[in-house]
């Protein structure tokens, strides 16, 4: 018809590709820190039972060996290299990583963790307290993570974790040795992300809220009874319980696979709902 016109309607298919959680981690190296026990433990064992070869590294050697042959166990068999190792020493840092490299030849995840400094008021910290969680909480994530990256720019992808604690995001009473380094994690953690995504290198923290770990205890008011201290704790809790490691575990090993490939820069706390903070 004469001076009619005509809309066109134009429909835009997306192909959407078959979906199956296959975190891809089979023969992926990682290197999971103070993972002798609690949640570095939690963390090594999820990944090997995915696939991964696991280098598990602390400073306790007894006990590091015993954890080793305990996640082959729970693991079918996964190859599983335990490593002494004290994190805030750039020696055995430096050692650690040369090892890994020159035995596997490449690093494809860096779990960075270091058991956490002591809690207590302000006031009662001197010089010698500030500067010794500086080095294991801060430095020792900075250092390692430096000494992996070549590795994973050479292999042009990686992935880097950063276990920190709830309390970046919520008052934790007496952890201000904690809070200000795990501050400064996230901050690292930001700008790594920002210079590291050219080479497809992911860079995140975990924050975890109350866990079913030795350090649990450090949390709770001296003066009170744990249990029902923790009790009330749980009380507080959205889900009103406390979480496990494993829990923990399961998220980390998902932030290490390749279905996690457009997280970077990210804290994502684990904490059963308890933090009310909005941001």
């Amino acid at each position: 018809m004469a001076g009619q016109q005509h809309n066109k309607v134009y429909f835009v298919i997306f192909q959407i590709p078959e979906f199956k959680m296959d975190l891809k981690l089979t023969n992926k190296v990682a290197v999971v820190l103070a993972s002798s026990k609690g949640l570095g433990k939690a963390i090594a064992t999820t990944l090997a039972q995915e696939g991964a070869i696991i280098i598990v590294a602390s400073r306790n050697e007894e006990e590091l060996n015993k954890t080793a042959e305990e996640i082959r166990q729970l693991s079918n068999g996964a190859q599983v290299t335990a490593i002494k190792t004290d994190v805030a020493k750039a020696e055995d840092a430096e050692q650690l990583i040369k090892q890994v490299g020159e035995q596997y030849g490449k690093i494809d995840i860096l779990i960075n963790n270091a058991g956490g400094p002591p809690f207590a008021p302000f006031e009662k910290f001197d010089d010698e307290q500030w500067q010794s969680a500086f080095e294991l909480n801060l430095l020792s994530f900075a250092r390692l993570s430096r000494l992996a990256l070549p590795y994973m720019q050479k292999a042009g992808a990686g992935r880097i974790i950063n276990i920190i604690s709830g309390s970046v995001k919520s008052v934790l009473a007496n952890s201000v040795l904690s809070t200000s380094m795990r501050m400064g994690v996230v901050g690292m953690a930001k700008m790594m992300a920002d210079e590291l995504g050219t080479h497809n290198i992911t860079v995140n923290n975990v924050a975890p809220g109350l866990i079913l770990t030795d350090r649990i205890k450090h949390t709770l008011p001296p003066d009170e009874d744990p249990e029902q201290a923790l009790k009330e704790r749980s009380a507080q809790i959205p889900l009103r319980r406390i979480g496990e490691p494993h829990e923990l575990a399961a998220l980390v090993a998902f932030l290490a696979s390749e279905q996690a490939s457009y997280i970077s820069g990210t804290t994502i706390q684990v904490d059963g709902g308890a933090s009310r903070s909005i941001y």
